[in-house]
């Protein structure tokens, strides 16, 4: 967790040398690897207690992706990443486990950073995680996310976001102003807009707001049966400001969930999966 804060504070000294959307701005060829390590079961049962997940079976399907941010992080705060930092804003995540990943295997980590594409509203990096277990691919993941910049490229695209409206509704949260402090606090990420009103003013928002990945893993941890889930697809479409009530919203069949405000409204996340066949 050292090495992520380290990373966030290069990240702010860093971001104002960089401007994203010039011509020819290419990715560094760097792989970041983590070597193989156990899993710590205190910060595991922390983090599945925190998402809502089972503490007993196998590892929560998103929690490879928090144990390597501190690489990723540290890839994009590097001088080679042509992207700033700061502001930059995780739209989509993508999560593939090939297997179940049980609490007693070591894993081995690997970040890269994987094309840049013109989005309508900037310009969108993706970042690929993998998780092995000895030579095995046991877990891998894709994420993008967005440096807004003015653009004249008309060709540029958002992705398909999932439909989300008219899903029907499953549970109501109640998320306390300091769940971002309390979900920092297992997974490490302390970036300043999840933390109090204040810091996340200084970013342009009006109070702390809820962790992406907070919101996807506690849909998937509500989800039935999440060990039996073989692909995931979230976007994340608006912040969810601290505190507030949230409706977590399903598919009969499962294929689909939602994050809304708890009027129904403003949809927050909208995500897709699939499971094994039967």
């Amino acid at each position: 967790m050292t090495s992520l804060n380290a990373s966030l504070v290069r990240g702010a000294v860093t971001s104002p040398f960089k401007r994203a959307g010039q011509p020819g701005a290419t990715l560094p060829a760097d792989r970041l690897t983590r070597p193989a390590a156990p899993l710590a079961p205190g910060p595991l049962a922390a983090y599945s207690r925190m998402c809502g997940f089972a503490e007993s079976g196998p590892v929560p399907l998103t929690y490879p992706h928090v144990l390597a941010f501190p690489l990723a992080m540290r890839l994009m705060t590097g001088r080679s990443f042509p992207l700033p930092v700061v502001g930059l804003v995780h739209t989509w995540i993508e999560i593939a486990p090939h297997r179940a990943v049980q609490p007693t295997e070591s894993l081995e980590l690997a970040v890269y950073a994987d094309g840049l594409t013109p989005h309508r509203r900037g310009t969108e990096v993706t970042m690929v995680t993998e998780a092995r277990v000895g030579a095995e691919l046991a877990w891998e993941s894709r994420s993008g996310y967005l440096s807004r910049h003015g653009t004249t490229d008309t060709t540029a695209s958002e992705r398909s976001a999932p439909a989300a409206g008219d899903l029907p509704a499953v549970a109501e949260w109640r998320l306390p102003g300091d769940l971002g402090r309390r979900y920092g606090a297992v997974s490490g990420d302390r970036n300043p807009i999840h933390l109090y009103p204040l810091t996340a003013r200084l970013f342009g928002f009006p109070r702390a707001i809820a962790h992406g990945m907070w919101t996807v893993a506690r849909c998937l941890a509500e989800a039935e049966n999440p060990a039996g889930i073989r692909s995931v697809r979230a976007e994340f479409r608006a912040p969810v400001l601290l505190p507030a009530t949230v409706t977590y919203a399903a598919a009969p069949s499962g294929a689909a969930f939602a994050l809304r405000g708890a009027d129904g409204g403003r949809v927050h996340l909208a995500g897709t999966l699939s499971r094994d066949s039967p």
